[in-house]
């Protein structure tokens, strides 16, 4: 196992049980969607997830977000199978965790607290760091009623004491919000280095790499680069905006790899990391990557643009880049292809059909098998050629 997913004390895998609830306007397939991405969250977390449970409601459980019915089969099969965590695939107010976490005995999860952990295991450099631990203290401020377990795996590192109990809440309360000054304080501080070393590079085309969590940027920004930028089938694979020189046909640019977007993040890491976003806010040029073969892709998109439209005030030129086209399965004359997978109820023709009339130009590629990709790269070079020109008219001898 990897040194860096979360283990439980005994030092094997943590077991887990996911739940979901279908709200109106929802169907039991978008729900059984979600769950696959939060047993993909779970994964990356180190965290196996041994059975899931749904239930269609009218609106969340004021004591426990799921009926009673539910938590008491909740609760059976997590005692019988020795089950450590539970996982929400929502967020849960500060009342349904303790009440939840006091009825199951054991650590409670929801959407935003898990993303908070891989984000924590993710973060390599100062900024990042600072980042997911003031969205982390953030997080916990208003839950210091719980039963710790979440604040014992930060212990030593967060300023607080595992075990403090009820009769300190106000005690810790006080320290956490010390800490979020703090680090605050700190953040501002690396920001403002950030934004003199963006200052540097103001001469230069400004090109973002942007899109859902997992889609290939990394592996994209490695194809035209030629640099080796962390890349792995796992969700939030890297954190920290990476910046390269690439240049096409002699023309040079920046190009830089964003971390991705997902499906309800957490508003304090949205908030946290707006500076990080700064290299979207700044560029002149954003190609938006979607993973073409994965089923739900057009709802990916969608979380990117709504997420672009709280940081993106004036909207920029796009080029929309459909990836993995190799592993995308067309319908032919079953539902399955030759391995039992599930095949694309539209055929890769109709899509590219359908991206084709958008505002936004659109080209499909594989980043993995290098499919289209001169093509890329000359759609590339022709915008930044043209923003170059009309930024630099007296110089053009680079093309």
């Amino acid at each position: 196992m990897d040194k860096n997913e979360l283990i439980n004390t005994a030092g094997t895998v943590e077991k887990a049980v996911l739940v979901g609830v279908v709200m109106p306007g929802q169907t039991e397939e978008q729900l059984a969607e979600y769950l696959d991405e939060l047993e993909f969250l779970a994964k990356t977390a180190g965290i196996d997830a041994q059975k899931r449970f749904s239930q269609q409601l009218a609106a969340p459980d004021p004591r426990f977000f799921v009926g009673k019915g539910k938590l008491e089969e909740i609760t059976s099969f997590v005692k019988e199978q020795k089950i450590d965590t539970v996982i929400f695939d929502d967020d849960l107010s500060p009342s349904q965790l303790r009440n939840i976490e006091n009825r199951l005995k054991v650590k409670i999860y929801d959407r935003s607290l898990l993303i908070l952990d891989i984000f924590q295991l993710r973060a390599q450099t100062r900024q990042a760091k600072t980042q997911v631990e003031l969205a982390r203290s953030q997080y916990l401020l208003p839950r210091l009623t719980r039963m710790w377990t979440h604040l014992e795996r930060q212990r030593g590192g967060t300023g607080t004491r595992g075990g403090a109990g009820e009769k300190e809440i106000e005690t810790d309360r006080r320290i956490i919000r010390n800490k979020i000054a703090k680090l605050s304080e700190k953040l501002k501080t690396i920001e403002k280095q950030k934004a003199t070393q963006r200052k540097n590079r103001k001469g230069m085309v400004r090109v973002a790499l942007v899109g859902y969590t997992n889609v290939g940027k990394s592996t994209i920004m490695n194809s035209l680069s030629k640099s080796e930028v962390f890349a792995e089938n796992k969700l939030f694979a890297t954190l920290d905006t990476t910046v390269r020189k690439v240049v096409i046909h002699n023309l040079p640019f920046l190009l830089s790899d964003t971390v991705g977007f997902i499906r309800k993040l957490p508003h304090q890491l949205v908030e946290s990391f707006k500076s990080t976003l700064d290299e979207v806010r700044e560029s002149d040029y954003l190609i938006h990557v979607v993973d073409v073969s994965h089923p739900n892709f057009e709802e990916q998109i969608q979380t990117v643009n709504e997420t672009l439209a709280e940081i993106i005030q004036d909207e920029k030129p796009m080029l929309m880049v459909f990836n993995k086209v190799d592993r995308y399965r067309d319908i032919k004359d079953d539902e399955f292809d030759e391995t039992g997978n599930e095949k694309q109820t539209v055929s890769l023709a109709e899509i590219k059909k359908h991206y084709s009339a958008k505002k936004h130009p659109s080209i499909f590629v594989s980043a993995k098998d290098k499919i289209n990709f001169d093509e890329f790269k000359e759609l590339i070079y022709n915008k930044i050629k043209s923003i170059h020109a009309r930024r630099y008219p007296y110089n053009n001898f680079l093309y």
